[in-house]
């Protein structure tokens, strides 16, 4: 396992990586370390974002959606007997 020393951390830092790690029951390394790994994993998973293709022509406005649903919901329960759609 490699090793790394981190020299000149602001004092306001500090403090609040040992907040952080006396808050989360962990060790001062083990507050950094899981740090580092979160703000990696959100480093990578914003680069496969940015990677993706663009969804062009996949627009969807979703109010005329919804209401494209709830008048084929009406339309098939119109159609049972004894069954209105202003009761619903």
């Amino acid at each position: 396992m490699a090793n790394l020393q981190v020299r000149d951390i602001p004092e306001e830092l500090h403090e609040r990586l040992r907040a952080y790690s006396k808050d989360t029951e962990r060790t001062l390394n083990s507050a950094v370390l899981h740090a580092i790994e979160r703000e990696l994993e959100l480093w990578e998973w914003d680069r496969r974002i940015a990677n993706r293709p663009a969804a062009d022509g996949y627009e969807v406005d979703s109010a005329k959606l919804i209401a494209e649903v709830r008048a084929e919901r009406d339309r098939e329960l119109s159609a049972w007997p004894g069954t209105s759609s202003t009761h619903l």
